[in-house]
């Protein structure tokens, strides 16, 4: 390896990662908000979060779940939310049984509850199963957030919230993507423990 050429590549790696989140800062900084005062009222109000995505998204999912449940920065109760990741039996036998498009859309159905959040993660803004799991949660009457990249795809014009970081490299939407949720659960968080909800 040319020591000199990737050192070069990782200073440009991490200064496009900055300069994408300082343009996210610019451009959606008052959307993140939106989705953490929708998350906010979601949990102070009783219901839960349902979190899906697939492949580094589904990591993401389950990632923020953790954060939530078990605690993101203050000590505090925990709080509901459900990555749809997880079950490899539930992912299996919907996948077998009525095909891969419908493995969130199943769970969606069975645990979904009106005003509940569901949250759709996907890079491209196009996975076939997070549409349809968000359309489903649409359709039960969830509020539904699209953590997306790209244009924002079909999934920014189906939920009730998109969260777009517009650029075309998947890895900085993925990264720009995990500092969004970390920013949502440290909203959310500090607004439920300073009105002692959650704690």
């Amino acid at each position: 390896m040319d020591f000199e050429m990737a050192s070069a590549r990782v200073v440009a790696a991490l200064h496009e990662g900055a300069d994408l989140r300082m343009k996210i800062g610019r451009e959606i900084g008052s959307t993140i908000v939106k989705g953490a005062v929708l998350i906010a009222n979601c949990l102070q109000s009783g219901s839960k979060l349902l979190l899906f995505g697939n492949g580094g998204s589904a990591a993401d999912a389950q990632h923020l779940a953790a954060e939530f449940v078990g605690r993101f920065a203050m000590e505090r109760g925990g709080l509901p939310a459900i990555a749809l990741t997880t079950d490899s039996s539930i992912l299996t036998a919907v996948g077998n049984d009525y095909g891969f498009e419908q493995v969130f859309s199943r769970q969606i159905e069975a645990l979904g509850l009106p005003n509940d959040v569901a949250i759709g993660i996907s890079t491209s803004g196009n996975s076939a199963n997070v549409l349809a799991g968000l359309r489903q949660a649409s359709k039960q009457n969830l509020k539904t957030i699209g953590l997306v990249g790209k244009d924002g795809g079909a999934v920014a014009k189906c939920v009730d919230l998109p969260i777009t970081v517009a650029c075309t490299n998947t890895a900085r939407i993925q990264e720009c993507h995990i500092t969004i949720g970390h920013i949502l659960c440290e909203l959310v968080e500090t607004e439920l423990v300073h009105n002692r909800k959650g704690v």
